[in-house]
């Protein structure tokens, strides 16, 4: 409450510069808001000079001050106390203000100093141009401002770093990054820089310098676990999924033992960068994986690689984990690796399946079943394509939500019948033709709950992935069914279900060769004969893409398919082949023609 007096100044800001890097360092969390104590500094050294500011932004007070106040006696002072509000500026990632406020805090003499030449960053040459201002004995100061300008030179080239590589620029990310690398931070943010430019070099298309940067991460800061998942991530990239599988394995024993916090720099500093740098896409590059994530990488990876007893084992552990709580587990803003539950089960159902352990993945999917019997309404009517209105109407939110709904109820409808559509295969292996024709016939009669509205006729560029799934899971359906009515000598019964089979995918290879089969052995030979001349003779993937040529990226095929896509494949049948060609020499034609 005393009248703010001139040579009091000195100390006031010392005291207000000090106390607010106590309360910095005692918080130890990100600098959120505005430094309320900088603002009153300001206003009391514009009293002392018979001004007035109250009415200013912090930005308009700052240049009020440096540009009306010219007592030398504060000019150290307030040097300190505009580094300290740089601080808060780049926190909130104001770099404008903060390079304005680094441009009045230049004398004339240093603005020759600061000048950037092309290609330099600005931000970057007017702090490390800034004189800081000699200490006073008789004022102590808890950081010394020769430290702060270090921290704000390393914390600017880190957020600008952060910026471009959000930006897709990666070279200026890259030269930034690197900047930072080489400023004053604890060994954790060092070990986050390290990891942020592997980001940018991967983006680049330089996988091995992308390692190379995760390398140096890890060795300063061992416990820097989201190096180790871009680790896994990058040699997934290569191809090389022994290394990308060991990684995973690091990193999962790693979640597992809780580490401690990394340590910070030393000495303790109250103003570290690691308060300044917060920002959304470091959050996103160092989002930490979760025990069950990583351990569904290791089960998907296995699977994907045909690793089926590693895989087994991985999908256990994982349904053990879910079971104790994935509201522990899992991360709720999307931003997880691990797909829904019912996925879950049934990509461990098809695991086991391939691992000849059938009952197991007939148990695992009931549980599916069961599961998702109530959420799958009796009729279903969906348009079978993506529409592109040309401008949003008033009812587009409704409507979206409607959409929202009705894809939800399609992947549910989808999960239930896939758990069928694997009991029946699982079945098939069993020797169960009659177990496996009735969950072959539930899977059909389930899908039959959707009305599609469109033509059927047009291109699949815009189709619904759910009404994608769909349908492969109808073509898988009644190929499996086909195949155990040929089984129990039902061959008329198998040649419907193999017509229906190319009316969804005319040409697919598998169920023309059934369906040659199918002929052949109704006596229908000239049939037979002219569909495997045709089949042949067509080069691979002219007459559409064949069901079990699919790859595992391929947008709207889940990875919980592809032992029933396996299953599905035509064996090939030499008896059968000679008997065509020896059928149409006695019929004088060239089967080479």
């Amino acid at each position: 409450g005393l009248p703010a007096a001139l040579p009091a100044l000195p100390l006031e800001l010392t005291v207000i510069y000090n106390s607010l890097l106590c309360t910095v360092g005692a918080s130890d969390s990100a600098i959120e808001g505005e430094a309320e104590g900088i603002r009153q500094g300001l206003l009391r050294v514009l009293e002392a000079c018979g001004a007035c500011g109250q009415h200013l932004s912090t930005e308009e007070l700052w240049q009020k001050v440096l540009q009306e106040v010219t007592a030398q006696e504060l000019q150290a002072p307030l040097h300190r106390l505009g580094a300290l509000q740089a601080a808060w500026w780049l926190s909130a990632s104001r770099l404008g203000s903060t390079a304005g406020l680094f441009r009045l805090l230049s004398s004339a003499e240093d603005t020759g100093r600061a000048h950037c030449s092309k290609g330099e960053n600005e931000l970057l040459s007017l702090l490390k141009a800034w004189r800081v201002p000699a200490e006073e004995a008789s004022l102590p100061l808890v950081q010394s401002a020769e430290d702060l300008k270090e921290i704000l030179c390393t914390a600017a080239a880190f957020l600008q770093g952060l910026q471009e590589l959000e930006a897709g620029n990666f070279p200026t990310a890259l030269s930034l990054l690197q900047e930072a690398a080489g400023g004053f931070c604890s060994k954790r943010v060092l070990a986050q820089i390290y990891t942020c430019l592997s980001c940018c070099a991967q983006r680049m298309g330089k996988p091995q310098t992308a390692l190379q940067h995760l390398k140096r991460a890890l060795q300063v800061d061992f416990y820097c676990l989201p190096a180790l998942s871009h680790v896994a991530a990058v040699y997934h990239e290569l191809g090389e999924t022994d290394a990308e599988l060991q990684a995973l394995t690091l990193l999962y024993e790693a979640l597992e033992k809780n580490p401690p916090a990394a340590s910070s720099s030393s000495p303790h500093f109250l103003m570290r960068t690691e308060l300044l740098v917060h920002t959304p896409i470091l959050a996103s590059l160092l989002r930490h994986r979760h025990p069950s994530e990583v351990k569904y990488l290791l089960a998907q990876r296995c699977l994907q690689d045909g690793r089926v007893a590693d895989a087994v084992e991985h999908y256990l552990d994982l349904l053990a984990l879910l079971q104790e709580g994935l509201q522990q587990q899992v991360p709720l803003d999307g931003s997880s690796a691990l797909p829904r539950i019912p996925e879950v089960f049934l990509e461990a159902a098809s695991a086991l399946e391939q691992a000849g352990r059938h009952q197991d993945a007939i148990t695992l999917c009931e549980e599916v079943i069961s599961r998702t019997t109530d959420l799958i309404p009796r009729m279903l009517r969906v348009e079978e394509r993506l529409e592109q209105p040309e401008c949003p109407s008033p009812g587009a939110g409704l409507a979206g939500g409607l959409l929202s709904q009705k894809k939800e109820s399609l992947r549910c409808l989808a999960w239930r019948a896939a758990g069928y559509l694997q009991q029946g295969w699982a079945w098939d292996a069993l020797g169960e033709s009659k177990e496996a024709i009735t969950h072959f016939s539930r899977c059909l009669g389930d899908l039959l709950r959707v009305q599609l509205c469109g033509s059927g006729v047009e291109p699949t560029e815009n189709l619904l992935p759910e009404v994608e799934v769909l349908q492969k899971i109808r073509l898988l359906s009644l190929i499996g069914r086909g195949t155990q009515f040929l089984e129990l000598g039902r061959h008329k019964e198998a040649l419907l279900d193999f017509q229906h089979s190319l009316q969804i995918s005319p040409g697919d290879p598998a169920a023309t060769s059934y369906l040659v089969q199918a002929l052949w052995k109704l006596n229908r030979k000239q049939e037979a004969a002219a569909r495997w001349q045709k089949l042949s003779q067509s080069p691979p993937g002219e007459e559409g893409r064949p069901c079990c040529d699919i790859p595992f990226s391929f947008r709207p095929f889940p990875l919980y398919l592809v032992s029933c896509l396996e299953q599905a494949m035509f064996p090939h049948s030499d008896s059968l082949a000679r008997s065509i060609q020896d059928y149409l020499r006695t019929s004088n034609q060239d089967p080479s023609s």
